[in-house]
This record gives C-alpha cells, structure tokens and sequence, in this order.
C-alpha cells in the first residue's frame, strides 16, 4: 500500500507502510491514555517523511479517545498563544472548574476578559489543570503538528505541560521537522526514510514503468527513502526522464527537490488557480469564507478557479488545508512581492476588525511596502492588547513591526523604545539591543535618550554583567532626573540594589546614593518609594545608626506596599527589616511577597521571595519549614528556568552541622560564585562555614571563615557573620580581632533597639568580657533573645553562658544552661551545637548519651513527596498544592496515595502525627 500520506488523502484505508515501530509506540501511548496514564512524545523528521502520516494514523487509532488537533503555522509565530488557542478552545467550557487565578489568567489569555497580563507558567499550570479536568471524563489524545512553527509562548506552555503529565490520561505528540528548543528533553521519536525493500515497494505504487534496477536503486538512494519524495518526484518526469535516471540531477537539497516539485505544478496552474492558492498561503487560520472572501476581492470566484481542480494541491472542507506543508511555503516563496501585499490587503479587508484586528493589523502591515502612520499605530494597539494577554513575543513583534513602519523620526524613537523593552521583558536581548541602537538613532531629545539608556542598562543586567549594570543604572536615572522624577528615584533604587547585591565596588554604591540623597524630595505626604529611597541612601552614606529612623519609617510603608511595586523594585524594599534588626517585620515582609507573586502568578520572581522567606525562617530554627520552602523555591525555579543560589541551603546544612554535606556545598558555591563574580554567594558561603565550624568546634577554621565574609562591602551577610568571628577568634586567643569584630557589630546593631540586635550584641560582648559584667550580659543576651523566635540564637546564648560557667567552676549553674541548650539544638536539629553542648555537660560531671539523630519514617519519600505531604499536612487541597508544586490535583492525589503507603497511613489526617510540621499556612488560592 501506499504510504499513509498519500492514502488517507485519497480517502483510501490508512495503513503506514514500513513504520510498524513508530505505529505500535503510538499504540502504546493510548492504551497507557485508557489505563489512566499520562505520556508525551516528540515526533521528528525531515520534510516529507511522514510525520502527518503518523499523527493521522493516532487520530484513526484513538477513535474511543477524545483528540485535540493543533497545527503549528509559520507565518502565525510571532503572535502569542496561537496554537495554545488552537489546543484549548474546545475544553473552554470546563474552565469553570479550574481554580480562580488559573481560570482567570486563561480568560486574560484569550481575550474573554480584561486583565493585567499573567505570568506565562501560571497560564501553564491553568492548561494542564484543563487537560486534567477534561481527561478525568474522557482520555485525551492531544495532536501538534508543525510544532517547530508553534509560536513561543505555546512552545513553552506546552513544553511545560509536557514535563508534568503523569496521572491524568493525556497522550500528548507532537510531530515537527526537528526538535523546537523548548521541548528539548522530553521522549522523542526520530523518524527517517523508508528502508529500501519498503521504498521500493512505494516507488512501484507511483510509477506506471517499468525502471531499471539501477536506476531504481539510486532514485531510493537519493530520496534516502522519503516517502513524499518517491510519492511526489515522479509525478512532474516524462516517461524517459523516469526511466534514465535523470530526473533528479537539478536538485540540490531534499526539501528543495519536493518543493521545486511542486513549483512545477504551481506553475502549470492557471493564474486565477494560483492567486487562490497565495491567499490560502497567507492566510494562516484555514478559515474557507475568510479565504474566499479575501479571493473575492482580488477577482477570483469559485467558478473561475477551481474549473480546472488545484492538482491535488489544495482541499476545501471544514479547513482549508495544503496537501503539506512544502506546498504552503512553495507558494508564497515563489509569488512576486507585489503579488504577496495584494493577497494580504484582501485578507485584511475581509477580516472583521471588531472579531480579530491584530490579525488584520499584522496582514495590513504585510501590505505595506512603506513608512505608514495608520497601519503603525492599529500595530501598536494591537501592542497593548497582546502584552495585557501576557503575550510579550507578539507585543514585540509588533512593535518592532510598527517601527519599519513609522516614518516620523521621533515617533520612530519612541516605539523602539517601546519595542526593545518590550523584547527585553521577552526574553530576546539581540532585538533589544537592535532596537534600543535603532531609539538612539532616531531620538529627537534628551528624554528619548534618557529612556534608551535606562533599557539599555536594563539590558545589561539581564545579560548576567552584573558590575556594568550598577554605574549604567546610576547614569540612566540622573538623565532621566530633569524630565520624570518618579522614574529616576525608581531607577535610582534599583541601581541601589544592583550594587548592593554585587557587593564588589563599594564606590559605586556610594556614588549611587549620594545621587539619591540629592534628588529633591517628593512634596506631600512621602509615598514608600521615596521613604524606602531615602532611608537605603542614609544607611551607606551616614551610617546605619544615622539611618536607623529612616530605615523605620521605611519598614512601617511596606506592610502597605501595592502589589505592583512589591514586584517592581520589593526585592530592595525588602532588606530594610533586617538591616535595622527587625526580624519579625522580616518574616512579615517576605511572607506577603510571597503572597503578592502568588496572587500575581509572577512565577518569575515567586523563587526569588520564597528564598527570602526561607532565609527568614532559618532564624526561628523551623528547618522543616524552611525546607519546605526552598523545595518549593527549587521547583519553581527548575519549572520557570530562573537560576537560583544555594543561600538557604547553605544556611541550613550550616545549621544542622553535618559536615561532609555542607563543606562540599561551601566549596562548590565558592567555586561558582566566585568564577561568576556573584559576590553576594561567596559571603553567604563563608558565613555557613563560619557557623559550621563553631558548631564542630573547629575556632581556627571559623575564624578564617567569618573574617573572609566580613570583609565583603556588603550590608547584611557581613554584619551577621560578625558574632562568628567574635566567638571563634575568643576561641583561639586573638582578642584585637575579637574586639575589632565586636565594634563593628556595635556600629550596626546599638542604634538598632530590637531584642535581635541587643541580645546578639550582648552576647557577643559577654565573650570579651569577665565577672559580674560578664554574668549580667549573658543573662541579658538570654533575656532579650527569649523574646524572639530566634530559637538557634537563644540556644547558643545558652551554650556560651553554661561555657563560661564552667570555666568559672560553676559546675551546677553551667548544667542547667548546658541542658536548655542541648535540648534546644536537639529539638531544632543543629547536630554539631548539640554535640558541642553534650561534651560541655560531661565536663561537668553529668552523664549524657550521645543525641542521635535518627531517620524517620518521612524519609522513605522523595522529595517531591516529602513536599505534597508537608503542604496536605498543613491543609492544603490537592488543587492547591498542584498550583505550588506544578502538579494537576490528579497527580498529586495519585502521589499521596504512595505516600500513604510508604506511611502505612490511610488518611491526610494522619500526616499529622507521623510527620513534623513544616508551618505554612493555608491560604486558599
């Protein structure tokens, strides 16, 4: 039989010469769809190969299965959720059912109501919620053919739907001529030629002579067994040309014989024929009363061009379809440019402007030869409407398109810097680049030239140059100072921040907020941008005792912050907490950026606070919760592709003091970081092995360590590492850099009345001290820190005043310290202080066994369940914990089930007694 390609076309019974292999994977893949398994696959090949052939044998297999059927188009791949729409209009009815974020952002997506544009893996989420809900009725077999002309965002989407199918009865395939980037990774089957014995079978079916067996044999050879091409190459040779040999000596590549193959019967085509065929080329929906009206207009009727039929190359039904997509691209490719406008102008007049008009704004901008104001603008509306879809690609593909269109200079200016900052927020920096050089070119005043600068630093950041970006940061807000002053202070901090972060020119930082402080200020009452602004200017250059005040007045502003600018420059509000010692406003701080990003769906910067809230938490000593925390972070990280630093981690393996793990995370972030020149990692690195090595006792190690961190020009990892290298160098004798360490942590904390800074101070200056003064410190160091929840920092108070008691031969007193702390660094998990604590008590002359720190029963689950059961624990429901954990409530309850078994459990209401708590708090989504 003929190839499927070929047969299904001709309404003969389908059947796939020679790919037995691909067709029983396929068959695998829906009955695993039937038994309640999730699968996906990546069909790919050249030109021709049978691809379609292949999803169309799916489609006639499934027939008890519910098919989805996407067709990725070229010239749609610039326009956002293009084939997504495709994939998902059919379940919009069970939207409903979907939890409200995720229901909302995919009525945003597709226009069904208004709204801030949602993050992309939100809308991610939502779609797999939506295949879930839709195969929980009946399995689905979903199809993307063409997906390497999938437009990006869908790529993405799909891409990342693809990675979390497990339990939800979805066989997903996508079929393209090679793998597109955003499914690398996922199962693929790679489709080749026919072997010959197949071939020849093939090449029989096609040709009415009889060939030579040589001249067989090389025409199977050359095609290397592409089945459209034996289908299709003998269909424009004469019987000798055939039978010779000589049919295929023009050609060059492959594709370039199918498609010159198909030129050859384009052009056989009378002109009225051929004009239908350019508009159904251009024309990337298949709509036939779009493509008839839009021929209409051109003069070209029913009657006129299909008298004579269109070779078999084109078919009307419920879609207009090319026999494949070669023939597509031979068309269009082979029309002249006059030709080509004049098929998009029809198009764009027959297209309803109310239904549709950024299709109608991008075919009027394929009819424009020229600089045109009104084409140019219906662009940049169409702009606006993408970016509030969340369709950053599109917006920028528009607007990058009204640009070349746009003939006033200084309109010109404006829209490419419209469009190389919407191509930044996109991801694609060689465009912003382009069109941030193309603003500069055409700017007609300082203002344009102050907002090109400010993406073009932008720019840099993103790039990862971190050390360029703080000066060009700082030299785009005082340019932008004379015209927008809310923009520069906003600039400003964000250069602030930048420097803070890089930690490595502390002129720089300085430079940036002397810049701040001589910006004037606001008149009326101050807004949290300029009270934040001005309290991180005074704490670098007046020092933090001067700043203290301003740092307070910022701290009460956020608890107010509206949303968007938590998520616009909250990730430099956030460090005013804890630079005046305020560890609950902390805590307070990190939690509701969290809730922010969550409400917003910004997944991009939801890691980003949920590391932050998981440093917080390391300080209550709740490493469960932290854990749980950072587990979350990593999954969203690895999910959004955002790369994020080990800090919590270090911070935790530190703490718990197991020291095989956490030296070699110490030495692989130092290693990293360092080579990157992201300072702020070789701090933190420094300072967990500080707090490591006094856990094991190990002074000299940890004074080094500390001093290394100390000495960064950075605003809170180096002021925190300073009661390390107060207690480690008391350790061992060196008491000018115990005293020195011990000044600079009085410079930052005295000024700083919270019961953090004043316990931690006292503590630390217990160590310097002796007698009765050092008594009274000790004592005030226990007293301030029982306030806090900062469990691991009232424990090591202890351990150090039961230390210097039974130095002083104050054996009775010591054992009770030395007891609270043994029991508190047992309870919280710090392994190594607890081991420190033990040897302490021994010395007194009290028997202790040694705590060991035995395994639970939790870790039999891996991680990823350890996380579900830790969420249900604290009452979370399965569809809230998928949206954390990007997971359909399918194939979290499919994975509570196991967790249940490994428990020996049969209710989420035990979860409770046999694991620790990991202390989130419910919230509905």
């Amino acid at each position: 039989m003929a190839h499927a390609e070929h047969s299904s076309r001709d309404g003969a019974q389908a059947g796939l010469l020679g790919r037995r292999t691909e067709c029983a994977l396929l068959d695998r893949m829906i009955g695993a769809a039937r038994s309640g398994e999730s699968s996906t696959l990546v069909v790919h090949g050249p030109p021709g190969v049978g691809i379609s052939a292949l999803l169309d044998y799916a489609t006639q297999t499934a027939t008890d299965l519910r098919v989805l059927h996407a067709v990725g188009i070229e010239s749609e791949m610039e326009l956002a959720f293009a084939t997504l729409h495709q994939v998902c209009v059919p379940l919009l009815e069970r939207l409903k059912n979907l939890p409200q974020p995720q229901c909302a952002a995919l009525e945003t997506v597709f226009g069904i109501r208004a709204g801030p544009p949602p993050d992309r893996f939100l809308v991610g989420m939502a779609v797999l919620g939506l295949l879930s809900d839709a195969s929980a009725k009946h399995p689905l077999l979903c199809l993307v053919d063409d997906a390497q002309w999938m437009d990006r965002v869908s790529a993405q989407i799909l891409g990342f739907v693809a990675r979390r199918l497990l339990a939800e009865s979805v066989a997903l395939v996508f079929g393209a001529r090679e793998e597109p980037e955003d499914l690398l990774g996922l199962p693929e089957l790679e489709v080749t030629g026919l072997r010959d014995a197949d071939a020849h079978t093939l090449l029989d079916s096609v040709t009415h002579t009889r060939l030579d067996q040589d001249i067989r044999d090389r025409l199977v050879a050359e095609t290397k067994g592409n089945p459209l091409a034996l289908l299709e190459l003998p269909r424009g040779l004469t019987l000798t040309q055939l039978a010779g040999g000589l049919g295929l000596l023009n050609g060059d590549t492959l594709p370039g014989r199918i498609e010159q193959s198909f030129l050859s019967r384009i052009e056989a085509l009378p002109d009225e024929t051929r004009l239908l065929l350019l508009v159904a080329a251009a024309e990337p929906v298949g709509d036939p009363a779009l493509v008839w009206a839009a021929a209409d207009r051109l003069g070209v009727t029913p009657e006129t061009a299909l008298v004579g039929g269109t070779d078999g190359l084109l078919s009307f039904d419920v879609r207009v379809t090319f026999r494949h997509p070669l023939v597509r691209s031979a068309v269009y490719r082979s029309a002249t440019e006059e030709d080509r406008r004049a098929a998009h102008l029809a198009l764009a007049e027959a297209t309803d402007p109310q239904a549709d008009p950024d299709r109608r704004a991008w075919h009027l901008a394929s009819a424009t030869a020229g600089p045109d104001e009104s084409v140019a603008a219906e662009l940049e509306r169409s702009a606006g409407r993408a970016q509030a879809r969340g369709g950053l690609a599109a917006a920028a593909a528009f607007l990058q398109r009204a640009v070349a269109l746009t003939g006033d200079t200084s309109r010109r200016a404006e829209r490419a810097v419209e469009a190389a900052d919407v191509s930044l927020q996109a991801g694609d920096l060689a465009a912003a680049r382009r069109f941030v050089d193309i603003a500069d070119q055409y700017a007609q005043n300082e203002f344009q030239r102050a907002r090109a600068h400010l993406v073009r630093s932008r720019i840099t950041f993103a790039a990862g140059l971190d050390q360029e970006a703080p000066p060009l940061l700082l030299t785009a807000a005082q340019r932008l100072e004379p015209f927008d002053k809310g923009l520069a202070r906003e600039t400003y901090l964000i250069a602030w921040g930048t420097a803070a972060l890089v930690a490595a020119d502390a002129d720089s930082l300085l430079a940036i907020s002397w810049a701040m402080r001589a910006l004037p200020a606001a008149t009326g009452t101050p807004h949290a941008l300029d009270l934040v602004s001005d309290a991180c200017a005074l704490l670098v250059t007046d020092g933090r005792a001067a700043a203290v005040p301003a740092l307070r007045r910022a701290v009460a502003a956020l608890a107010d912050l509206p949303a968007s600018d938590v998520l616009k420059w909250g990730w430099v509000a956030n460090g005013v907490s804890a630079a005046v010692w305020d560890d609950r406003a902390m805590r307070s701080t990190y939690s509701r950026a969290v809730e922010v990003a969550r409400a917003a769906g910004a997944l991009t910067e939801l890691p980003f606070c949920l590391a932050s809230l998981g440093m917080a938490t390391t300080w209550t000593g709740d490493f469960t919760a932290a854990a749980s925390i950072v587990d979350e972070a990593d999954i969203v990280a690895a999910a959004t592709g955002v790369p994020l630093a080990p800090h919590v981690k270090l911070r935790l393996s530190a703490l718990r003091g197991r020291s095989a793990d956490a030296e070699a995370l110490i030495a692989a972030t130092i290693e990293e970081a360092g080579a990157s020149g992201q300072l702020m990692g070789v701090t933190t690195a420094h300072w967990a092995a500080a707090v490591l090595y006094n856990g094991l006792a190990r002074y000299e190690q940890a004074m080094s360590a500390a001093q290394i961190s100390s000495r960064i020009a950075e605003l809170w990892v180096s002021v925190w590492v300073l009661p390390e290298l107060v207690e480690s160098a008391v350790r061992v004798g060196e008491e000018d850099v115990a005293g020195d360490a011990l000044a600079r942590l009085a410079d930052t904390a005295e000024p700083c009345d919270t019961d953090w800074a004043q316990g931690t101070l006292a503590r630390c200056r217990a160590l310097l001290s002796t007698g009765a003064p050092a008594d009274r410190l000790y004592r005030r160091a226990i007293e301030r820190l029982g306030r806090t929840q900062l469990r691991p920092e009232l424990a090591r108070a202890h351990l150090l005043y039961g230390e210097w008691l039974r130095r002083g031969r104050r054996r009775s007193d010591a054992r009770g310290h030395l007891r609270t702390a043994h029991e508190m660094f047992g309870s919280i998990g710090m392994e190594a202080f607890a081991e420190r604590a033990r040897r302490e008590l021994l010395a007194t002359g009290e028997t202790v066994r040694k705590r060991t720190f035995e395994a639970s029963s939790s870790d039999e689950l891996t991680p990823q369940e350890q996380q579900i059961a830790s969420l249900v624990q604290d009452g979370f429901s399965n569809p809230e914990v998928g949206s954390r954990l990007f997971l359909s409530p399918r194939t979290v309850e499919w994975h509570l089930r196991k967790i249940f078994t490994k428990l020996s459990i049969t209710s989420r209401r035990q979860l409770r007694d046999v694991l620790p708590r990991a202390g989130y708090e419910a919230t509905p989504e």
